[in-house]
């Protein structure tokens, strides 16, 4: 014992554990909100912060009796935070006897993820069937902002119901691109560069030419969807992946979209060559 109080007494080793509990702790307060994200809770955190910061400005200011009622709000608002938020307690302390509440972000992440695959494909399967014509461009590392400047502003959350809405013909946001922003939908009715390479055949639409000016300009993935025959192409990094089947459209896609490693699908639609598609 005399031997690991010597060591925690020396300096170098002060310095250790204090930064480590700096750090232990900032993780837990990381995990806490990764936890709470998207659920009622971070509204609750708001207020907690709002009052917190009123009650130091009323000391600052020697407002007594406002100080003397956020004291009371702040001594009995942990009672009541324990009882309305019962079930996420009872939730997160069942976690963490499984194990699970430092894995939870990444569990959450992994069904956003296929949410979003879900949604994408339902609506791109449904208008394609339909042939209602859709350009959606998905932002990645280079942002799109002069694009979405464009556009309406929606920062709307993305569903295939919606996705399929504002591509519905003669509607006043159908004609343009979507442009998707991590989880959101962040205009309608965006103008995208056309592609002025001599190679692109003449037979493809407005669409094709503006999905692929765009992946040469931007690392940004484009889904396009032709008016005319139905037909599913994506483009990103200047290539336009054409004529896909719903299976080869879904694996391009979250290759592209999040990164994940997919077997090589393999297809001879890939040039700018084939039937017009609008």
């Amino acid at each position: 014992m005399d031997f690991l109080t010597q060591l925690q007494n020396s300096e170098p080793i002060e310095l250790l554990i204090t930064i480590l509990d700096v750090l232990f702790v900032w993780f837990v307060i990381y995990k806490l909100i990764t936890l709470i994200r998207g659920t009622k809770a971070v509204q609750l955190l708001k207020g907690i912060f709002v009052i917190i910061v009123a009650r130091v400005i009323t000391d600052a200011l020697g407002m007594e009796t406002l100080g003397w009622m956020l004291d009371q709000v702040i001594r009995f608002g942990f009672l009541a935070i324990i009882i309305i938020f019962q079930p996420e307690i009872r939730r997160a302390l069942e976690q963490l006897g499984r194990g699970k509440i430092f894995a939870r972000s990444t569990l959450q992440e992994q069904e956003e993820q296929n949410r979003l695959l879900a949604a994408m494909s339902k609506s791109v399967s449904y208008m394609a069937k339909r042939r209602i014509g859709a350009l959606i461009s998905i932002e990645r590392e280079t942002g799109l902002s002069e694009y979405i400047e464009t556009g309406i502003p929606m920062n709307a959350t993305i569903s295939s119901e919606l996705m399929i809405n504002l591509f519905i013909p003669n509607t006043p946001l159908h004609d343009g691109a979507v442009i998707l922003q991590k989880n959101k939908i962040a205009s309608a009715a965006c103008y995208l560069p056309l592609s002025e390479s001599p190679f692109i055949s003449k037979e493809l639409g407005t669409r094709h030419r503006a999905a692929i000016g765009l992946s040469e300009v931007t690392d940004a993935v484009t889904i396009v969807v032709s008016e005319e025959t139905g037909a599913v192409s994506i483009t990103a990094n200047g290539d336009l992946h054409r004529n896909l089947t719903m299976e080869e459209f879904d694996g391009h896609l979250k290759r592209l979209w999040f990164g994940e490693e997919q077997q090589q699908v393999t297809t001879s639609k890939w040039l700018w060559r084939g039937p017009k598609n609008g």
